[in-house]
């Protein structure tokens, strides 16, 4: 009869791959680099096949081992849940929620109040980072990504497409206001964000007079140019210029009265908000809820009647990235 794999061999499998590093494995575990590296051995003659490629001095699991890794995972969440709650502590659910960093530091973190209030208390993580995220050692549970061409692995899903419009502050449309045409705009402090060459394209100030047919040539070489969309909007509400901005971040300022719609013209970005959670994370209750809260949120915020605008014509819209090949 076949020996059954041992709990602490399958316990150093998973902490070793979520790591990265059977170093790391056995500080979390309390047991030397050398206990960890002889219990994957002594797995690995169990199960009858390799676990991890040594490289350099560095590790990579099989594929054998990414085929259990997931269950494996989920067993060793519930192990440790079921742990707590007979010990009476740590009852509360635990979250790790990553989204690029303005969704981080402008948007999300303003909202999960909202959750909290709705749901009960919840220990979250909220990491700001941009893409891609590495799911197993860090413990991710849920992702939200300006399109999903990076993990396409786990199974993107999409959940609205957003738009993205020109807004500026009650004082700014008071001093120079208002405007009635997109000419009006073309030689206003224009806000501009520049997210990168490494980022997904999103609409910039160009692509947004030539979808509004403007008759006159903007000045695009002057006013502030930031790199998070965060900071546009709080320069914009600072009434330092029009920002173009997504609807996601303008809505709740809008609502409130910080921003208006400087002109009746929106034009949409060319990939999705989506939302990947890794296989170990969905079938946990807290994920789940936060999943459905996360996307309904998003949906009220991009279909928001105080931002609405007619879409302008977009004879030349920006460049939609080439998807990446297939992992």
């Amino acid at each position: 009869m076949a020996t059954a794999p041992s709990l602490k061999g399958l316990q150093a499998l998973e902490a070793a791959a979520r790591t990265g590093s059977f170093a790391a494995a056995a500080r979390e575990l309390s047991v030397s680099p050398a206990a960890i590296s002889q219990l994957i051995r002594s797995l690995e003659d169990q199960v009858g096949h390799k676990l991890f490629y040594r490289v350099n001095r560095g590790i990579t699991p099989t594929e054998a081992a990414l085929e259990i890794l997931p269950r494996l995972s989920a067993a060793f969440e519930e192990l440790k849940y079921v742990s707590n709650r007979i010990s009476g502590s740590g009852q509360r659910s635990r979250l790790t929620v990553s989204v690029p960093p303005s969704m981080a530091s402008g948007w999300l973190s303003l909202r999960i109040a909202e959750f909290v209030a709705l749901h009960g208390s919840v220990d979250i993580s909220l990491r700001g980072e941009v893409d891609p995220v590495a799911f197993e050692r860090d413990r991710i549970d849920i992702r939200m990504s300006f399109g999903g061409f990076h993990y396409r692995a786990h199974g993107s899903r999409e959940i609205v497409t957003d738009a993205v419009l020109p807004v500026c502050s009650p004082a700014f449309m008071a001093r120079h206001g208002p405007f009635d045409s997109a000419e009006s705009l073309a030689d206003l402090p224009l806000i501009h964000t520049d997210w990168g060459p490494a980022s997904a394209s999103i609409p910039a100030w160009r692509h947004w007079f030539q979808a509004a047919n403007a008759a006159v040539e903007p000045n695009l070489a002057g006013g502030i140019v930031v790199n998070s969309s965060a900071d546009a909007v709080n320069l914009a509400i600072s009434g330092l210029g029009v920002a173009l901005c997504q609807g996601l971040m303008a809505a709740g300022p809008v609502e409130t009265g910080q921003l208006l719609c400087a002109f009746d013209r929106s034009i949409s970005q060319q990939q999705p908000y989506c939302l990947t959670i890794p296989q170990r994370s969905a079938s946990r209750p807290v994920v789940s809820t936060f999943e459905d809260w996360l996307t309904r949120t998003c949906i009220e915020a991009v279909g928001s009647p105080h931002i609405a605008c007619r879409r302008a014509e977009e004879a030349n819209p920006p460049a939609r990235p080439d998807p990446l090949p297939a992992s």
